[in-house]
């Protein structure tokens, strides 16, 4: 049986165990040596986590090791592993407070470990036993106790915690069920249970569906998972679920125990390397309730900087220029762009940028006084070391805006960014050749943060155009306002790809004119 990549994932890069060396196991008060043995009784090497209550100071050690510790409480976890040579071996998970106070030894034995057990209606597609990841945390002396914790995972049957009522413990779990669709259940709990686990009914869980399309990302091999994503942090926090795994387009559906989620993708290149992805807006799902999480949806776009007028400069970072709207901020790729500002038809500023591998890139150029500005962006995604697909969507993006500044006064420049989500195309982002593909329109502003005040900007015309050729010629589309948004009726070509363009304009004259070239394909 193969194993699937469910896994646990923690945060512990901000409590790195402290490895602490000879000279300080000398300096120490007190000393600990904690041995693991197996579930036959014989010593077996694992890594102990060690950590100071109520501190939270960690420390890692090889089992049967002694460490130099000052006096005082401890909390020692493990992940006793067995690995056997006709099935998946034996993981057991232990943890013991104890008494530090001179050389004190402690054994966590695998032996009093209990089977971690869990049960659902499974449909007659899941056929093989739950994969079950857990992990057992200081749960008392950190607001993220997962930061302070030991896990492991296996099929049940070949997965046992020892028991433990203390309540500086936590316990957690997560256990997933594969079939046509997915079941996953999150448990966590006070203490290491006598009985470990739970039984689950279909009827009670929530769906997570994912739809992953296809032509927008840097490649096109697509990993999606899930982890749980409790308010209160705690020994569940971060356990992690793989989706699936595999080449855009495709779809996949997970029922989940009711709470909050948070949906996640990892993008690879032909080589291995992760090369992008997010993490969308975590979900909490009620039983019953449902929501369909999509990623690489057309088109992909600008999301979030405007332009603004501070310390007598016009200033703009080039960030998040390409990116999936569904996914936000954080799933924006990597560009290179150039930045252009004049002024009645006088270059005043013109630098090329990329965002590729810094996180400070910014365009800054100082106005001596107030009048009408025009700020242009072409940005191009980037990304050395890879080859971008063939056909590759949303591969250029351009900004002009045109606005009134005053280098006295601060302000986030009165201009808008537009969405353009294209409805009824399919899985590769395609739209039937000759057809009519209705565009919604937003025009937004984003967020600046707090350093400056928005001013209140109300669009009063929105234009569309679109273009089967590049960008060489453009043909105005029939635009209706509906509420907040607007949609415009766009004619498709018999082949080959469309770019859109639009134009926002306020009352007072500012204008922003946006284009995304390939924004969505024909086929």
């Amino acid at each position: 049986m193969v194993r699937p990549r469910s896994f646990v994932f923690v945060g512990v890069a901000a409590v790195a165990p402290l490895l602490v060396s000879a000279v300080s196991a000398q300096a120490a008060s007190g000393a600990l040596t904690v041995t693991t043995l197996g579930r036959h009784g014989a010593k077996v090497a694992s890594t102990v986590t060690v950590v100071a209550v109520p501190s939270g100071r960690t420390y890692s050690v090889a089992s049967g090791k002694r460490i130099g510790l000052p006096s005082g409480r401890y909390i020692a976890m493990t992940d006793i592993f067995e690995s056997a040579t006709d099935g998946p071996g034996d993981d057991t998970v232990g943890a013991q407070v104890v008494q530090v106070s001179g050389s004190t030894s402690v054994t966590l034995d695998a032996r009093k470990g209990k089977a971690v057990k869990v049960s659902l209606d499974t449909p007659a597609d899941v056929t093989g036993p739950p994969w079950i990841s857990v992990q057992v945390c200081a749960g008392t002396v950190s607001d993220m106790p997962s930061a302070f914790s030991r896990g492991g995972g296996n099929y049940q049957g070949s997965l046992y915690a020892i028991p433990n009522s203390s309540k500086l413990l936590q316990f957690g779990y997560l256990a997933q069920w594969t079939g046509k669709d997915s079941y996953v259940a999150v448990k966590n709990t006070t203490g290491i249970p006598a009985a470990p686990g739970g039984s689950y009914k279909r009827a009670n869980l929530a769906t997570m569906r994912f739809s992953v399309r296809a032509g927008t990302q840097l490649a096109r091999a697509n990993d999606t998972s899930l982890q749980a994503a409790p308010r209160t942090q705690d020994c569940t926090t971060d356990m992690m679920t793989e989706v699936r795994d595999d080449d855009a387009p495709y779809s996949a559906t997970v029922h989940v125990t009711p709470g909050t989620w948070q949906p996640r993708d990892d993008i690879f290149a032909d080589n291995g390397d992760d090369i992008g992805g997010g993490f969308p807006a975590t979900r909490t799902l009620k039983a019953g309730q449902s929501f369909t999480q999509s990623f690489g949806r057309a088109a992909w776009s600008p999301m979030h900087y405007l332009p603004t007028v501070t310390r007598r400069s016009v200033a703009f970072i080039p960030d998040a220029l390409i990116g999936d709207p569904d996914v936000g901020v954080n799933g924006a790729d990597p560009t290179k762009e150039t930045v252009v500002l004049t002024k009645g038809g006088t270059t005043l500023k013109k630098q090329t940028l990329t965002n590729w591998g810094t996180s400070d890139a910014e365009f800054s150029a100082g106005i001596r006084s107030a009048g009408w500005y025009d700020l242009t962006v072409d940005a191009h995604r980037y990304r050395p070391g890879i080859t971008f697909p063939a056909g590759m969507l949303s591969s250029r993006v351009t900004l002009d805006w045109h606005f009134k500044a005053d280098p006295a006064r601060s302000m986030v420049a009165p201009v808008f960014m537009t969405r353009f989500l294209p409805t009824g195309l399919n899985s590769h982002n395609q739209a039937a050749p000759s057809s009519t593909t209705t565009v919604d329109v937003s025009a937004g502003r984003g967020s600046q943060g707090p350093d400056l005040a928005f001013t209140k900007v109300t669009a009063k015309s929105v234009k569309v155009w679109s273009s089967a050729d590049g960008g060489r010629t453009w043909k105005a589309a029939t635009v209706r306002h509906s509420g907040s948004t607007w949609q415009a009726s766009v004619h498709n070509p018999g082949s080959g790809a469309v770019a859109l363009r639009s134009e926002v304009t306020d009352a007072a004259g500012d204008r922003s004119v946006e284009t995304v070239y390939r924004a969505y394909a024909i086929g």
